[in-house]
């Protein structure tokens, strides 16, 4: 497993990419792509790029850390 470079959340930007969502997980670039098309994750569409606001990301880990998905 990768480890991440980030040590707090006060760490990220306001917006993440693919590579960024990938770093924090500790996952590899692809994986953090594929996950940005999962139904439920952020993701926000700015033109032709995706992005992650940070808060939304947070909250997403958050639930999915819980031992599953809220519905």
């Amino acid at each position: 497993m990768k480890c991440s470079q980030y040590q707090s959340y006060d760490d990220l930007p306001l917006f993440l990419n693919a590579e960024t969502v990938a770093k924090v997980l500790g996952v590899s670039p692809s994986s953090g792509y594929e996950l940005m098309h999962e139904p439920d994750f952020p993701v926000l569409r700015v033109g032709s790029r995706m992005v992650v606001p940070k808060e939304q990301f947070i909250q997403w880990v958050s639930a999915h850390a819980e031992g599953g998905e809220r519905r």
